[in-house]
């Protein structure tokens, strides 16, 4: 599809445009479909416009420039002199001492982080723009930012220098190798793509798929205690993502601890499509995959209910399944007695800084690609997501691969999060649109799916619900908004885990505890500052109390369920043939 015709499918009038104009359009579009050039033009035009508005900003940094050139003399001098601008804590760019001991490198530091403190502030305060333009344009001015960094460069790099000396040049000839092994790979890798092996490595609790149809694999891992709680535990992963970060090693596993616990537990592993399933549907994956799944785990169990768990994306699904359940079944009927949600969005009025991707022409620029392909490359999201956290998702490995000549780490988290997964063409743009560009889920009965217009207030089964507290890609005060959209009468258990969006998550038991979580039941309509200040802060892992919660509800003891059964036999050995497909 050209350019033109693009437009014109999407209702744009191109009638009043000449021929050049037109051309030019189609240029941009094909150059910068983001708007990265339009929205750091538009930030600059509005601050011309607003004089007064820039001369106080320009005054502010006078003021920081005259205090940087006190700072620069004193130093200069030998004589002590505290930073004029402190990294932030989280910044790991000038952690080194030399960056504070020499006073060459600390004056380059402070003019960096003097000149990016102001910068940023003056766009997220550009007068004249709507605050989501404002953000678009201080989101792409952080990632320049961030690119020209002294630390990314060799020769404004004191580690880099020392290594290189210290090695005799090895570093930067081992850096070479890496930066040529990225270049064949056309990506900045994070982890050695054979550093783990699903299956052997990874994903190795024992289980069995007992169910497949042409979206899900169904896992169903064997019990390690001689009773378990009568109710299934059904988790359904994200399918922009392989199902194994629940079960990354024995000491990490969510599912092992689950069955430690005295839980049976199924969990889903979703099929990496490729072009032929290009029209595969939301609703396809709501009844081949949620409600599929929760069938075969309550005929397996010989149980009229499950307890439903949604991870990320998944979770999203799991709602909307819940909302249409309560609809399509009578009240007696509902075949999922309670639910949990991890890092979970329903509302996407304020999804974090992913917003920046989230308006009609960057949509429409994403499904021109898909309709070519048929799907959206996991790769593409992957780097995305990366751009969202660049210092340390992107320019920390180009330092220590590059400029350091350092090996990538074996580390699990990464290898996972680089084993990327297609999304179809047609699910993916109704995702895309219903819930992020128009919000539709939190809206009563604006979605039909599979038959039923949905609406989350009919959801009345309890609730216990997880957040992380430094989560980028489902900010956790947004996640709190699910207490106001679900029933009044609906029990909710609110968790906010300390770390991201995955570690905040994958949160097993260790002594002495790394992290510590705030918990409460919030009310309906309690706003997130009053939760918190009520939450009780406790330390280590939401696990033991989601475990405690689930076993007050899960049913009695009863004789394990063995890994297969005479209706669900294996059709493979956990963790399946999904996960292993490229």
């Amino acid at each position: 599809m050209s350019e033109i015709s693009s437009a014109k499918s999407r209702g744009i009038d191109l009638s009043g445009l000449s021929p050049l104009e037109t051309a030019g359009m189609a240029i941009s579009k094909a150059a910068d479909p983001y708007g990265v050039t339009s929205s750091l033009l538009s930030a600059q035009m509005a601050w011309m416009m607003h004089p007064q508005e820039l001369l106080r900003a320009a005054n502010a940094l006078s003021g920081d420039l005259l205090a940087l050139q006190a700072h620069v003399v004193r130093r200069a001098l030998g004589m002590p002199s505290e930073d004029v601008i402190e990294p932030n804590p989280d910044d790991v760019r000038f952690s080194d001492p030399i960056w504070t001991d020499s006073a060459t490198w600390d004056i380059i530091k402070e003019w960096y982080l003097a000149f990016t403190r102001r910068l940023q502030d003056m766009y997220f305060e550009t007068p004249g723009l709507s605050d989501k333009e404002r953000r678009r344009a201080a989101f792409w001015l952080r990632k320049w930012l961030n690119m020209v960094a002294p630390t990314n460069y060799f020769w404004l790099n004191p580690v880099a220098m020392e290594r290189f000396v210290a090695t005799s040049g090895e570093s930067l000839a081992r850096g070479f190798e890496n930066f040529m092994r990225d270049v064949k790979a056309r990506n900045i890798q994070m982890v050695e793509p054979d550093a783990f092996v699903v299956g052997k490595d990874l994903a190795t609790t024992p289980g069995k798929v007992v169910f497949r149809n042409r979206l899900v694999e169904l896992i169903h891992y064997a019990p390690t205690t001689e009773k378990v709680r009568a109710l299934p535990i059904v988790i359904v992963t994200p399918w922009i993502n392989k199902f194994y970060i629940i079960d990354l090693n024995s000491k990490k596993s969510m599912v092992k601890y689950l069955t430690d616990q005295g839980f049976s537990v199924f969990i889903t592993s979703w099929k990496n499509p490729g072009a032929e399933m290009s029209e595969v549907r939301f609703d396809d994956y709501l009844l081949e995959g949620v409600n599929e799944v929760v069938r075969v785990a309550s005929e397996f169990c010989e149980v009229p209910q499950v307890h439903l768990v949604g991870y990320c994306i998944g979770g999203t699904l799991v709602s909307t399944y819940m909302a249409w359940a309560n609809k399509r079944f009578s009240a007696d009927q509902v075949p999922v007695a309670h639910w949990s949600l991890l890092t979970t969005l329903t509302d996407f009025a304020h999804p974090g800084d992913i917003d920046v991707f989230i308006d009609e022409a960057s949509i429409g620029a994403l499904e021109e690609s898909m309709d070519q392909k048929g799907y959206l490359d996991g790769s593409e999201m992957a780097s995305s997501f990366r751009m969202l956290r660049s210092n340390s998702l992107i320019w920390h490995y180009w330092v220590r691969s590059y400029l350091m000549g350092e090996p990538l780490p074996p580390f699990d988290v990464l290898f996972w999060n680089m084993d990327t997964t297609r999304m179809p063409r047609a699910m993916h743009s109704y995702y895309l649109r219903e819930m992020y560009l128009h919000n539709n889920l939190i809206k009563r009965d604006r979605l039909s799916i599979a038959g039923e217009a949905i609406d989350l207030d009919r959801i009345v089964q309890p609730l216990y619900a997880v957040t992380a507290e430094d989560d980028h890609i489902a900010p956790w005060i947004q996640c709190y908004r699910i207490r106001k959209y679900v029933n009044v009468n609906a029990s909710v258990r609110f968790v906010r885990s300390s770390s991201g969006h995955i570690l905040g998550i994958v949160n097993p038991p260790v002594n002495p505890p790394k992290r510590s979580y705030r918990i409460a039941e919030p009310e309906r309509n309690e706003h997130w500052e009053h939760w918190l200040d009520r939450a009780e802060t406790k330390q280590g892992t939401w696990w033991e109390d989601w475990t405690r919660w689930l076993g007050e509800r899960c049913g009695d003891m009863v004789v394990a369920y063995p890994a297969v059964s005479r209706g669900f036999p294996a059709l493979a050995d956990a963790p399946g043939t999904y996960v292993l497909e490229k």
